[in-house]
């Protein structure tokens, strides 16, 4: 075992993170052999390990082991754009309290969507065998690479290239299905192909808020529902993707019409709270916000976008000026800073309620997002 990678087991034990079901797994399964030689931290350091730089191998290691996710592939490998992540290797912790919270044991069969680089897919493999994982990755490209870096790994899973959201009923019925990309609706398809009694792990988030993870059970109707979990954020599938650049598209005061008022509101209440943010985002799913700093950090403009009305709000933050309030702009026909200021009240008035509270009901024909029970809806959507 490198020094590396012995070093992260032993953190991730010590922090609480790594229970002894999967000790093993994380002890044998080497992160380093799945990642690509080009590798970005979240601090945007870029560490080529082939690179002619001396100590690059030794710094790509670091990041390699450290507990951190790593982008490795921006621009869905196209070579074009301007660098949008596009695929990453999970940050170590959050694998392990999801494989944690996922409940499988020997002998169980799992779908996973999104195999990324294979490592997820190798600790599955070395837990159930790699005849009971099948993972699908929709890029062909990156697919191709997990597949290699399984086999010489040692790791017969089945590795499908394709839609995800699709499943895949040929090696259905599956005991457990896990999600390693974000998504805004549950795939039927997922519950379709799940055993009564299976279970549903996945990231899922609104355009507001992305970074709850929804934790389903599957009945015998036919359909799955539990609560949310968990503070993470993952990319989201491809089809379900943010719509990238929203405020320079939308928002043009200096060509629109908009109202003018203020609030004593600040964004750090609704917006940063964690379960808060959630909240709202069930009242406005649609709805994007960005934050763009001035120079000073202390002023900034929070943005509301809903892109498919074209309607936006500005929340101007200048401490110089906080005393009266803060100055708000909106445009279009949806009043989005005045429905956000709703949604907040709701969620004050209702406790405010953690996210763990809400929970999720997926049938054929909708999603339901409810408190504390079903009889209690907060969002529906087809």
């Amino acid at each position: 075992m490198l020094p590396q990678h012995e070093k992260l087991v032993s953190r991730l034990t010590q922090a609480g993170n790594l229970d002894q079901h999967w000790h093993g797994a994380f002890a044998a399964v080497e992160r380093h052999r799945f990642l690509p030689g080009r590798i970005t931290a979240p601090d945007g350091t870029t560490v080529d390990r082939d690179g002619d730089h001396d100590g690059d191998r030794e710094r790509w290691l670091e990041l390699a082991y450290d507990d951190i996710p790593v982008i490795t592939q921006v621009d869905d490998g196209t070579g074009e754009g301007s660098g949008y992540p596009a695929s990453s290797a999970s940050q170590p912790s959050i694998v392990a309290d999801m494989l944690h919270r996922l409940d499988v044991f020997p002998g169980m069969r799992v779908l996973e969507v999104g195999t990324g680089t294979g490592y997820n897919a190798g600790l599955l493999s070395h837990r159930l065998g790699g005849e009971n994982v099948t993972t699908v990755e929709i890029d062909a490209d990156l697919a191709e690479q997990a597949r290699v870096r399984l086999l010489d790994a040692g790791f017969a899973a089945h590795v499908v290239t394709g839609d995800g959201t699709r499943g895949w009923p040929k090696r259905a019925p599956y005991d457990r299905v896990l999600s390693t990309a974000a998504v805004q609706r549950v795939p039927y398809a997922w519950v379709a192909q799940s055993r009564p009694g299976g279970r549903i792990l996945t990231p899922w988030g609104t355009a507001f808020h992305n970074g709850a993870l929804a934790e389903l059970r599957v009945g015998p109707d036919g359909s799955a529902r539990g609560h949310f979990a968990g503070d993470v954020a993952f990319m989201w599938v491809r089809d379900q993707r943010i719509p990238r650049r929203v405020v320079e598209t939308h928002v043009r005061p200096e060509e629109q019409e908009f109202t003018r008022s203020r609030t004593g509101l600040h964004p750090y209440e609704p917006i940063s709270d964690f379960s808060a943010s959630f909240a709202i985002g069930l009242h406005m799913p649609t709805v994007l916000n960005r934050v763009e700093y001035t120079d000073e950090e202390q002023r900034f403009t929070v943005h509301l976008v809903d892109p498919g009305t074209g309607s936006w709000a500005s929340w101007h933050v200048d401490p110089d000026r906080g005393e009266t309030g803060y100055e708000v702009h909106q445009h279009g026909p949806r009043r989005l800073f005045s429905e956000l200021e709703a949604a907040y009240t709701w969620w004050q008035e209702e406790g405010p309620p953690e996210h763990t509270r809400f929970g999720l009901t997926v049938s054929a024909e909708r999603q339901n997002a409810w408190l504390d029970h079903e009889g209690r809806p907060v969002l529906t959507a087809p």
